[in-house]
């Protein structure tokens, strides 16, 4: 394939003792006329390429069935009323309603009716404690803003906003919903220049008084890059703030009496552990932690008396579980008035349920109903009740809702599932382990068609590992595409997650990043050692992180797989925090202002590990021109080096969409970007069927 030409800088740039080359530095600025020239090139040879794809059409087809099954969210109860999100076939967003307590339902917010031009999302959303008021944050075009509205819920009349910079912003309700407490950046005029995207603090605010007017509660002097949390109470008494900076895996948490003094106390600072706290309607002091427990815990203490809040005065409610991770919880009231709770635990990325007595007496049942899958939430009315709510999914179930009750402590029954477009494929789920290099063994979901023969196929290996985020069982269309036209999808629970608790996240991150990547190779080893697949028939996919992990990998071991998919990637490891949010992740990776931690990045810098005259697999980059989070400068710097680089035929593709971010999206954008990647991988590993 005949790539369009890049020039290359002689430009090396010496750092704490290293040659770093950079002869793409140029790619960097959007606006340069030669990256304008070579964007526009690179425009028209993907939509050439993908537009031929001999499955494109086919998976397009099926893609819209499959994308367009529906999505029901985990209600919110407040004063008999249940806030959720539905999504149904044929929606390009979910929508907001309300359950009112006599079962009617009502449409509060349709991101479609804000813009009908579908490039508006819903980010979040918080019912105030009496239900009757509405906190919810939209963006556009893939900004990310977050600005925030306040709507009467009753009449649906718009009382607040939009109120900007909320990016990222909790809502923490006061009684009688007249105040709220959220997080908001200052105002760019009052930050230096190049960090608009920073610098955030608590306020208090009236609904409908000017934000400019608001009482500043915390944050003056923290580290620009801090991300703030906030809870209260129901009774509006107590003021949980929580911060960390960007995204490192350690927070700081004061608690304030506003009945008192209202002065935040610290209960938590300069440690190097999690802690979330609240007061619950027992009150009673709640924290969920991996603070010497990195599989986490809950446990209970006294708001009121500072004394017991230290660790070793906490009483434990859920110990910490060896053979799974805690991953949620809800309060609920038993059967004989007692309360209990509901936890979710991860164990080997399938979530359980189980029932605790909350006097710390022990664990009282399992719920033997719940099939394995994941559990996206559980949800009770915070005045009290038996039932709980359950948002559920697996490999081949819609995000759907279970109800639990009390009585009947290890069943569950349904409440409201979301609708399918068409038929889902009946597939098998196999779980297996690979090894890693330094023989930690490594878990997969390995899915393909109910009945298949298990012959070499074309397998997509898909991965993560980091930012403790778990890869658990969950529908996905593309997924099920894949599968459905005879090929095989793994997905690789690799370190850097938080599969297994938090020494399972940190043994991927900063200067151990490269298990992350070892994981990975070594899953793809196993799938070929055990007969799914070939060299040549197998691709690998991530995207973000995913991105970085997959760009690392097809620079590390070009010779794995025979096409790869890298969307919205982090690959030029050196710089990668002079952009968008990146500065935020320093903990996870490293920062190149620091000698050893460059040596870090620099081992395994995709954009820095490109080496002429090497064979790489076919490759498209996938990019969005709104991603205020990982700059499209990443892809495109490393297309134009494999681009120069590679003696293989293979393609390098780069793909951009405009007016999109790095989240959420239009199903019907979700469509094309999902069928310009399947086809792509079937092009380079084989036909399926």
């Amino acid at each position: 394939m005949r790539h369009p030409h890049a020039e290359r800088l002689d430009l090396v740039e010496h750092l704490h003792g290293h040659a770093v080359a950079d002869p793409y530095r140029w790619l960097e600025d959007a606006a340069d006329p030669r990256t304008v020239a070579w964007t526009a090139a690179q425009d028209e040879l993907a939509a050439e390429a993908l537009a031929v794809l001999p499955l494109r059409d086919r998976f397009a087809a099926r893609l819209a069935e499959l994308v367009h099954a529906g999505a029901v969210g985990v209600p919110v109860w407040r004063n008999g009323r249940a806030f959720s999100t539905r999504r149904d076939p044929g929606q390009e967003h979910a929508v907001l309603r309300v359950r009112e307590p006599d079962g009617s339902e009502r449409v509060l917010v349709d991101p479609m009716a804000v813009d009908p031009a579908g490039t508006t999302t819903l980010d979040a959303w918080s019912p105030s404690w009496e239900g009757d008021r509405l906190a919810y944050q939209l963006s556009t075009g893939g900004d990310e803003e977050s600005r925030l509205h306040v709507l009467d819920v009753a009449t649906g009349e718009q009382l607040d906003g939009p109120i900007d910079r909320c990016r990222y912003s909790p809502v923490a309700w006061l009684p009688g919903g007249d105040e709220l407490f959220y997080v908001r950046r200052l105002a760019p005029e009052r930050v230096p220049a190049g960090e608009e995207q920073f610098h955030r603090r608590v306020w208090r605010h009236r609904v409908g008084a000017d934000a400019d007017g608001d009482v500043l509660v915390h944050g003056e002097g923290s580290d620009p890059a801090t991300y703030f949390g906030a809870r209260t109470s129901r009774d509006g008494r107590w003021l949980v703030v929580s911060a960390s900076v960007g995204t490192a895996p350690r927070d700081d948490v004061w608690l304030a009496d506003l009945a008192g003094d209202g002065v935040l106390r610290e209960l938590q600072v300069g440690v190097d552990a999690q802690t979330a706290a609240w007061v619950a309607r027992d009150g009673r002091l709640w924290l969920m932690s991996d603070r010497g427990t990195p599989r986490w815990r809950l446990a209970v203490a006294d708001p009121a008396d500072p004394a017991t809040w230290a660790p070793g005065s906490w009483r434990d409610v859920v110990p910490e579980q060896q053979d799974g991770v805690l991953t949620d919880v809800a309060l609920v009231d038993g059967p004989h008035g007692d309360l209990q709770v509901l936890a979710v635990h991860s164990v080997d990325a399938t979530d359980r349920l189980s029932v605790w007595a909350a006097d710390g007496s022990g664990r009282q049942a399992g719920v033997t109903a719940l099939r394995a899958g994941s559990v996206s939430g559980v949800s009770a009315p915070p005045e009290g009740g038996s039932s709980a709510w359950v948002g559920f999914t697996d490999h081949a179930t819609p995000p759907s809702v279970l109800r639990w009750d009390a009585a009947d402590p290890a069943g569950l029954t349904g409440w409201e599932q979301a609708p399918v477009a068409g038929e889902v494929p009946a597939i098998r789920v196999v779980e297996t382990h690979a090894t890693s290099a330094d023989g930690t063994p490594v878990h997969l979901f390995v899915l393909s068609q109910a009945g298949a023969p298990d012959r070499p196929r074309p397998t997509v290996l898909y991965g993560y590992g980091g930012f403790n985020v778990a890869l658990t069982p969950g529908y996905s269309a593309q997924a099920l595409a894949w599968v459905e036209a005879g090929g095989v999808w793994a997905v690789a629970n690799l370190r850097g997650g938080s599969e297994h608790g938090e020494q399972w996240h940190r043994a991927g991150m900063r200067e151990r990043k490269q298990n992350v990547f070892d994981d990975f190779a070594a899953a793809g080893e196993h799938l070929v050692a055990e007969g799914w697949t070939t060299p040549a028939r197998l691709a690998v996919m991530g995207g973000s992180n995913g991105g970085l992990l997959v760009g690392a990998t097809l620079t590390q071991r070009p010779d794995l797989a025979a096409a790869v998919v890298c969307s919205a990637p982090l690959l030029d490891m050196v710089r990668y925090e002079r952009f968008g949010l990146g500065r935020t992740w320093n903990d996870e990776y490293g920062t190149a202002e620091d000698p050893t931690e460059l040596g870090w990045l620099l081992g395994y810098s995709p954009y820095h590990r490109v080496v002429e005259g090497t064979a790489y697999p076919a490759v498209l980059f996938t990019t969005f021109e709104s991603d205020t989070r990982v700059d499209p400068l990443h892809a495109r710097k490393l297309a134009a080096a494999l681009q120069h680089a590679t003696s293989a035929d293979a393609p390098v593709l780069l793909r951009r969409e405009t007016s999109v971010g790095h989240g959420a999206r239009a199903v019907s954008r979700t469509v094309g970007l999902a069928a310009d990647q399947l086809a792509f991988l079937a092009a380079h590993t084989g036909p399926t069927g």
